[in-house]
């Protein structure tokens, strides 16, 4: 219940947060399962909400043990349809748990689910396809053990940038990767090696690989011009979205920075604060204006309009 209940304003939300979301095959949003969708991970759990909004089927996800600690967190993270893996860094009493998480995930598979694993593991703001750690493998490998028809699905994201509000994404969905594509015959780790060396080919194209210091390169690839007519039409708005929401934002970034400036979170950090407190902030500006005697409710529409408007406008790179 949770889950839909947050859908929805996510993807709302998440068309102010990113400007525009490219994405190379649209067809894969309304797939079924059972479906892995293997991701590279340069983007915390943006990544993961980016998708699981898009998707018309609910996405499993599965995200950092360590973040279960709490058992009222971890309910919540549950309800959201995500399910923890445990790395050798966050004890290796824990890694047992990992079993668990697979056990879930294929009861999903067999009810036709979809889960998304980002298949890197650790994320990392870069422009590069990093080695593949082993659980997409053992992921598939038991499934298919267990005679579901799971089929993995390449998913390449990437950025116009990490740390700018109103960014541009480009999805790109590889071709799709079925149990007859593997070979069996050399043993169980080979037949894992040899499952991340295709997955690698067909993640490869699908991800750019771009210094991070070329910000012309990246311009090139990800810059959407805008016509005059566009910025005509929402030059004032996009002024009063500047101004209106400044004294959110601008404090919001500068928490985030302190906090989470140097690990690859800043923007899933900037974006859950913001998804959370937005809300708050419209109807804290409705009551001031309805306390004026104003139409408050005018404020849950102009506002999110002059907004996006700025999202539209502003700088790209």
């Amino acid at each position: 219940m949770l889950y839909k209940l947050l859908k929805i304003p996510a993807r709302l939300a998440i068309h102010f947060y990113c400007r525009n979301i490219r994405i190379n095959n649209r067809d894969y949003l309304n797939a079924d399962g059972p479906l892995l969708i293997a991701a590279n991970h340069p983007n915390s759990f943006l990544d993961a909400v980016i998708l699981a909004t898009l998707f018309k089927r609910p996405v499993y996800s599965l995200t950092r043990g360590d973040m279960y600690s709490k058992p009222f967190v971890s309910k919540i993270l549950y309800a959201m349809k995500m399910f923890p893996v445990f790395r050798i860094s966050e004890g290796v009493e824990n890694l047992e748990q990992n079993y668990e998480t697979f056990e879930k995930c294929k009861e999903v598979f067999k009810n036709n689910g979809i889960v998304l694993i980002f298949s890197e593991g650790l994320c990392k703001n870069e422009w590069h396809l990093r080695p593949m750690k082993k659980g997409t493998a053992r992921l598939a490998i038991s499934s298919w053990q267990e005679n579901i028809p799971l089929r993995i699905l390449p998913t390449g994201l990437n950025y116009s940038a990490f740390k700018l509000f109103g960014k541009n994404v480009i999805i790109n969905f590889g071709e799709t990767m079925y149990e007859e594509d593997i070979d069996y015959t050399n043993g169980y780790g080979k037949t894992i090696s040899d499952l991340n060396t295709q997955l690698t080919n067909r993640l490869r194209p699908l991800t750019l690989e771009l210094p991070l210091e070329d910000a012309g390169l990246r311009k090139q690839i990800f810059y959407i011009e805008q016509s005059l007519l566009k910025k005509l039409l929402l030059a004032i708005p996009a002024v009063f979205g500047y101004i209106l929401h400044a004294p959110l934002y601008i404090p919001v970034k500068r928490y985030t920075s302190q906090v989470a400036g140097h690990t690859g979170h800043f923007d899933s950090i900037v974006a859950a604060i913001l998804f959370a407190a937005y809300p708050l902030y419209l109807l804290l500006l409705s009551l001031v204006v309805w306390a004026f005697d104003g139409p408050g409710w005018l404020i849950f529409i102009l506002l999110p309009f002059c907004a996006w408007s700025y999202v539209q406008l502003k700088k790209q790179i």
